[in-house]
């Protein structure tokens, strides 16, 4: 069984990923693959949505005679990102301690 990723942690992980470099839609999709399951069906609409947000922006290079679509964080998605993870430090701190069974009563 796989855990669930919400939406709000899709979009911290994207623009994670985005913050280092720009990505192409494939490529990126193929990147956050390597660390959560993942379809490519379930990355465009995120894309899509942080883009619709201001959170990325994007552009096109050419590549073998057709463009293909960058994603490029902007300061309000790497305003965005900080919030995040902060709530997933916050978040993940949390259910660290209950899985652990480290709770003082």
């Amino acid at each position: 069984m796989a855990i669930q990723i919400s939406s709000k942690l899709l979009d911290g992980s994207v623009l994670g990923l985005l913050s280092v470099k720009d990505y192409y839609g494939y490529a990126l999709t193929q990147e956050v693959q390597k660390y959560i399951a993942v379809s490519e069906s379930t990355m465009y609409p995120v894309l899509r949505r942080l883009k619709s947000s201001g959170l990325v922006t994007t552009y096109d290079e050419p590549y073998q005679g057709r463009n293909r679509r960058y994603y490029r964080i902007t300061n309000l998605g790497l305003n965005h990102l900080k919030s995040i993870n902060l709530e997933w430090s916050q978040f993940k701190n949390s259910v660290d301690t209950m899985i652990r069974g480290d709770i003082h009563e």
